[in-house]
């Protein structure tokens, strides 16, 4: 190491030191041999191998299975505002770049991808909503979330509130406590309002960043959602799991001659309704409460073919690597009620979000699908998470989202 190190120091085993020379940043608990400094919950810790070879600094769990998560490789880092700002700019310049004119509604921080372990930022026009997930970010988050708001406005993005949405129950694998609302910014009021509008792809959405789903709206769907309406014109789209309606929506805006959204949901489906009246497009729509894999089943024993375009975009099915065979199941048997309903030539668009499901997993499920359904898949287009979502090679975790456009081609 270059420099004298003031911080707490962690030795960690052969394995571990492998997983994190190869490029991941999380030291799982089982890889830490031993610690000295006695650091507190959530501080920063170096961590180096056994023969004393520095390995990166992060920050400590002590309540969390992943026991340190790294936030620098570099021995001459310090860790004041002046680092985090510069880590704040790199990451909403590559925003910039990436998004373009679509970064008035964009993911600005991805926890690992960005090299901030646990924290998810996204914006929503004028406001920033923050999930915090480590206990190393809670600590620091005072320093943080004011300088996301002093990096966006140097750059007159006019952000004027930021909103926490740790209403998660994995929050309590780092010993934290759940809750939500604003965080206060020193001379910013806080907003009179938790409900705000953004524009995806031409579209003008309500958000509700207090209770909609996660940090109110999924942005990570947003170029997959302009594939599906390239190919919406003319034909009678179902759009399961709806949630707001952003694929029904892009549907009807693609000219399709009849949607219908589907959700569990009743608030979901009262937004996605509200969604559809501000952009005049309610006269070729309908809304659905109901459980998809319930309408699917009833829709197929009715034997009708109602729809020429099907859209299934569920829930992540598996949270864990202990559920990834249940939640194969699920998705095989709802792909496959899909496939039933679509006639010969009709078009078929399919998601996972969970990255316990990987994309050969995923795909090897569709084929299954597809055998049970009785039909071929003819692909047209394989995608991923927007590009504000990076993937990072090295960490996994950040690959998540699978998205796939096909023909059904009838056996």
């Amino acid at each position: 190491m270059k420099t004298q190190r003031d911080f707490p120091k962690c030795t960690i085993t052969a394995k571990g030191t492998r997983w994190v020379e190869g490029g991941h940043p999380w030291i799982y608990e089982a890889e830490v041999l031993e610690e000295d400094g006695g650091a507190e919950n959530g501080a920063l810790v170096d961590a180096v191998s056994e023969k004393g070879k520095y390995l990166g600094t992060g920050f400590l769990s002590r309540s969390s299975k992943i026991r340190i998560r790294l936030v620098s490789r570099n021995a001459n880092d310090r860790f004041d505002a002046a680092f985090w700002k510069r880590r704040i700019r790199y990451a909403w310049d590559y925003r910039k770049t990436v998004m373009g004119a679509d970064r008035s509604a964009c993911r600005v921080i991805f926890g690992e991808a960005d090299a901030f372990p646990g924290l998810t930022v996204d914006r929503f026009g004028s406001i920033l909503v923050t999930q915090t997930l480590s206990v190393g970010i809670e600590r620091i988050k005072h320093i943080l979330f004011p300088l996301l708001v002093e990096v966006l406005n140097e750059d007159g993005e006019g952000i004027t509130g930021v909103y926490e949405r740790n209403d998660v129950a994995i929050r309590a694998l780092e010993g934290m406590e759940q809750g939500k609302g604003w965080f206060p910014i020193e001379g910013l009021p806080t907003p009179e309002s938790t409900v705000t509008t953004i524009v995806e792809n031409g579209i003008e959405y309500l958000v509700d960043v207090e209770n909609g789903q996660k940090t109110g709206f999924f942005l990570d769907q947003k170029y997959n959602r302009l594939a599906v309406r390239r190919i919406a014109k003319d034909r009678r789209v179902l759009d399961c799991f709806t949630h707001t309606g952003s694929f029904a929506l892009n549907s009807a805006m693609g000219g399709a001659a009849h949607v219908t959204a589907v959700d569990i949901s009743e608030t979901a489906i009262a937004m996605a309704k509200a969604n559809a009246e501000r952009n005049g497009l309610s006269d070729r729509m309908d809304f659905v409460v109901a459980d998809v894999f319930d309408l699917l089943t009833k829709l197929a024993e009715e034997g009708k073919k109602p729809y020429d375009l099907i859209i299934l975009d569920p829930p992540a099915f598996t949270k864990s690597r202990k559920t990834v065979q249940s939640a194969e199941r699920g998705y095989r048997e709802i792909n496959s009620l899909a496939l039933r309903l679509l006639p010969p030539g009709g078009y078929f668009a399919t998601a996972s979000c969970s990255h316990f499901m990987p994309s050969e997993l995923f795909e090897r499920m569709l084929r299954n699908a597809a055998f049970d359904a009785g039909v071929q898949l003819r692909q047209i287009e394989q995608r991923q998470q927007a590009p504000d979502h990076p993937i990072l090679w090295n960490v996994p975790e950040t690959d998540y989202l699978k998205f796939y456009l096909f023909q059904v081609v009838r056996n």
